[in-house]
């Protein structure tokens, strides 16, 4: 989190937190408004995404100075891209590297979900022509020839990390995230 964040939360410790105005989706674009205009100044959203944070309840928020403002999500909490000459190489939608992937898995659209240390989230669209290959049925058979067969396990590149298969609709609860936050009944924060 940026000092200036910090030093605005000690100095105005009482602001209350904001409900349906920014909204990350499914690219990893910041969306503001009810209109849900695109964040096109770079800065701006450089500033979000460093601080962009996951609440107690699985609610992600942006802390603005002394106001948390809590992320409506298209899909997942982070967005990832994959490297160009490395498709493993994973970095999430605000800048920061992925070590590891620690669970993956694949949704009834083809959606690629990605758990890495950094949390939960989905591959960026754009790069599931350099995921995807290295998917393949235990069997050896590759995805496209196995994804309608549900009974068929599928492994993900030499190690054969399983790759699980996910509704999703079951997202949220098996990942423990909040898509759509709502401002709690009483006034507690988190």
């Amino acid at each position: 989190m940026d000092e200036t964040v910090v030093r605005a939360m000690a100095r105005w410790p009482n602001v209350p937190d904001c409900y349906g105005w920014l909204t990350l989706t499914r690219r990893g674009e910041w969306r503001i408004g009810e209109r849900r205009e695109r964040i096109a100044h770079r800065g701006l959203s450089e500033f979000i995404n460093r601080n962009y944070l996951a609440g107690e309840r699985g609610a992600w928020f942006f802390q603005n100075g002394p106001q948390r403002v809590w992320v409506s999500l298209d899909y997942m909490p982070l967005v990832y891209r994959s490297g160009h000459d490395e498709p493993t190489q994973l970095t999430a939608h605000t800048g920061t590297p992925a070590r590891s992937i620690e669970r993956m898995a694949i949704d009834q659209d083809g959606s690629l979900i990605l758990v890495t240390e950094l949390g939960p989230g989905v591959l960026d669209d754009r790069d599931l022509a350099a995921m995807l290959p290295m998917i393949h049925a235990s069997s050896g058979r590759a995805l496209e020839d196995c994804v309608g067969n549900p009974a068929e396990a599928l492994r993900f590149g030499p190690a054969g990390m399983p790759v699980e298969r996910l509704s999703a609709d079951s997202l949220e609860t098996e990942f423990g995230f909040v898509r759509h936050p709502s401002a709690p009944i009483s006034a507690n924060r988190s």
